[in-house]
């Protein structure tokens, strides 16, 4: 009888989650363990892939633990990660990418915005890879941070013989295999999937790191997300707990492996597919969109091709903050403490109280631009900053919770933003399909429907993320013949949110009052 189970692993910024799914989608278990990160400097954030590969391990084992499953029923097991850089020397082992010097610290994460010059002059070279950028170079790819290290760390420059985005470097954990996902180079190495050859050699050795692909030991060639990449070998089976029998998918970008999670019912008929957005909120949110055609749109990332689905483009708009900016007001106010999942529902019940009062004009007179990271899309530009207006002397509680209130406007104008610039550009978009932590916060879910005047879906999967990796990993495992058979068989319904009519003259004025403080920071910003 054919084993019938996959696993997926998840690699996010603060912890590796593992699920054992079925083939027809269902989670049986979820196990998430801690990594670490270390910050020696105010723009430098580093993990230790070794950690990474030890808590995916723990993860892998608890859930099937938890799952029932016998290791030998796993057929398939695929992994997504941030797009974080990982280096080793010529003999794998760990190299270090840290001002510190410490090898262990061997990778840069994604946040992690120490290229910020470096990211300029690609901007600068004009390139057509930009084209794929949106015209802009974020400090974020892989790119302006290998720049980076060639400057300021050459001697792990010299010594290094592999340079993995952390999906690949997992896989290579797993098989050996050098095999670099379609997803990963496509969206954060300048590869050109759409062409042959893919990569541009012209445009790296401009940038003055000529010898990158042969250092980091990159193949020519990207493999297709799903195909598959080999089974266990003995040492990654018996740490994971699973056989060698075990085969393993090219994996992808966390984000996108949640943009098939939650998109996966349109993978049958690309037709209707523009009309359909991905949201992936949490500490940062990815906004994804796909057509069957390639559609550009200033300060977005892409159009990338067959990134999520085969012969499909995807362009993708962000938030450098979301979560992460409602964390920051909390610490920041200095009332209440660290911020922690019943923090954030006790600022939300207040909240939904002022409201019953005050309705949605609760402190109308507040209005924030949330670029404290700067502003990945529409406007592309990282050094980009926050602004806050309408504050008083008030240092109360209910002071935090108007101020919290209205970050969560201005996030969700935020993805108004983009929205309107994909749609500028020739997608018809009106439904968002929402997955994430945010979908843990009814004020931010309330407001994504009402502020941008779109549906709103929220995944019935319990973790979209896992549920794209597992129909990859069901792929690899020839469970079905392809990426979209897969996609169909184990997709998840989800619950619809309507927009509330009455709330649309109240966003629109804030859009309006949003889009003026854009033009005003530009001002302040040429005196």
């Amino acid at each position: 009888m054919m084993p019938k189970f996959v696993c997926a692993v998840d690699v996010g910024t603060g912890s590796a989650r593992a699920g054992i799914l079925d083939v027809n989608g269902n989670l049986l278990g979820r196990v998430e363990h801690p990594i670490l990160m270390n910050r020696p400097v105010g723009d430098h954030a580093e993990h230790d892939s070794e950690d990474i590969w030890k808590s995916v391990c723990i993860a892998v084992q608890g859930a099937i633990v938890q799952s029932g499953v016998s290791p030998s029923d796993i057929a398939g097991i695929s992994f997504d990660a941030t797009c974080s850089l990982v280096v080793r020397d010529a003999d794998g082992a760990p190299l270090t990418v840290s001002t510190s010097g410490e090898n262990r610290w061997d990778t840069i994460v994604w946040l992690d915005h120490r290229a910020l010059a470096e990211a300029d002059e690609c901007t600068a070279s004009r390139h057509k890879v930009l084209e794929h950028l949106g015209g802009v170079m974020s400090p974020e790819m892989e790119t302006p941070k290998l720049m980076w290290l060639k400057r300021h760390l050459p001697e792990t420059w010299k010594k290094a013989g592999y340079f993995f985005d952390l999906a690949d470097y997992l896989t290579w954990k797993a098989t050996g295999s050098l095999a670099r996902s379609q997803c990963t180079l496509t969206c954060k190495w300048a590869y050109l999937a759409h062409e042959e050859p893919g990569w541009q050699p012209d445009f790296f050795e401009s940038m003055g790191i000529a010898d990158m692909l042969e250092r980091g030991s990159l193949p020519k060639r990207a493999s297709p997300v799903g195909s598959d990449v080999g089974a266990l070998t003995q040492h990654a089976a018996d740490a994971l707990g699973l056989t060698t029998q075990c085969h393993v998918g090219a994996g992808l970008i966390d984000a996108y492996a949640g943009a098939l999670g939650v998109l996966a019912g349109f993978a049958g008929d690309l037709s209707q597919i523009d009309r359909h957005l991905a949201l992936i909120a949490g500490t940062s949110s990815c906004l994804m969109a796909l057509s069957p055609e390639p559609i550009s749109f200033s300060g977005g990332w892409g159009p990338y091709y067959g990134v999520a689905l085969p012969d499909c483009w995807l362009s993708e708009g962000g938030q450098s903050v979301a979560g992460a900016l409602l964390d920051h007001m909390i610490r920041w106010h200095g009332a209440v403490g660290e911020p922690n999942a019943a923090l954030h529902k006790k600022i939300t019940d207040r909240v939904m109280e002022l409201r019953a009062g005050e309705g949605l004009d609760l402190a109308g007179r507040l209005h924030v631009l949330p670029d404290f990271h700067g502003n990945r899309s529409p406007l592309a530009d990282p050094h980009a900053v926050g602004v806050i207006s309408g504050l008083t002397l008030d240092t109360s509680f209910d002071s935090l919770c108007r101020l919290y209130w209205r970050t969560c406007v201005a996030i969700a104008l935020g993805v108004r933003h983009i929205l309107d610039a994909l749609n500028d550009k020739g997608y018809a978009i009106d439904t968002m399909h929402v997955t994430g932590g945010h979908i843990k916060n009814p004020l931010l879910m309330e407001l994504y429907a009402d502020a941008t005047g779109c549906t709103v879906v929220t995944s019935a999967a319990e973790d979209a993320v896992l549920l794209g990796t597992a129909m990859v990993a069901a792929t690899a495992a020839g469970l079905y013949p392809d990426l979209p058979s897969a996609c169909l068989a184990m997709k998840q319904g989800g619950r619809e949110r309507q927009p509330n009519p009455d709330a649309r003259r109240r966003f629109d004025r804030d859009y309006r009052i949003f889009l003026e403080m854009h033009a005003q920071r530009r001002v302040l910003d040429s005196l």
